[in-house]
């Protein structure tokens, strides 16, 4: 099975195999290494700000990035959408009616896709790695990142084929521990026999409750250090 591939007799949507269950973790990392290596996105394999994009779609709205904070960020919006809450068209109602205005899917890639800026050196790393061991990514991002995962980081896909997924699929978000070993089910491996590379200390440390191992990801020279210490590279 290539990498591209989903697993063979597992749906393409989490939500639809697993509703609610998880698979719980067996035992210590496999000594073996793993079978399954996972990626956050942004600030692992992209450079995000963040306060642009909320600068951007305050120019539309004639808002400054913290008023946009304080109404799509603070008010929950953001995180509902995240989570799978909302669905992509009820985020979108949400946020235009935050910011009184219209807000469409144009909208949402023109403030989302400039400030995500591809890691040449991490596309590189993450693409040689992926001729070893299966690869998947994570992001806490919701259902509109999912639609235009190749408007925002087109580069990514011929990298991870089908295994981009958001949160939003599961329901939940990282830390909780829940996401990664639904991950990890989902792809055909046990959650020891996974690896989950994140740039939040909080996510890792979700990940190792999970069962999987996990890399806090500080900088692309730790991570090399780490995956030639797995054999990997």
């Amino acid at each position: 099975m290539s990498r591209s591939e989903p697993p063979p007799n597992r749906p393409d949507t989490p939500g639809q195999e697993m509703p609610g269950q998880d698979t719980p973790a067996s035992g210590m990392p496999s000594p073996g290494g793993p079978r399954l290596v996972i990626f956050d996105m942004d600030d692992v394999l992209v450079r995000y700000d963040p306060q642009a994009r909320q600068a951007a779609m305050g120019a539309l709205a004639g808002l400054d990035a913290g008023e946009v904070e304080r109404r799509i960020w603070h008010s929950g919006i953001e995180d509902a959408g995240d989570m799978g809450a909302l669905d992509a068209d009820q985020y979108l109602a949400a946020v235009g009616a935050a910011l009184g205005i219209a807000f469409d899917d144009a909208a949402w890639v023109r403030t989302r896709a400039p400030v995500t800026r591809p890691d040449p050196a991490m596309t590189a790393l993450a693409a040689r790695l992926g001729e070893r061991v299966p690869l998947a990514l994570l992001t806490n991002n919701g259902l509109l990142m999912k639609r235009h995962f190749d408007a925002v980081v087109p580069h990514l896909r011929p990298v991870f084929g089908t295994a981009m997924h958001v949160a939003a699929d599961f329901r939940t978000k990282k830390p909780d521990p829940a996401i990664f070993r639904r991950l990890a089910a989902l792809h055909g491996v046990a959650p020891q026999d996974a690896l989950m590379i994140d740039d939040k200390a909080v996510n890792a440390a979700g990940a190792r409750e999970a069962g999987l191992r996990a890399h806090h990801f500080t900088g692309i020279d730790g991570l090399i250090s780490e995956l030639r210490a797995l054999h990997l590279i």
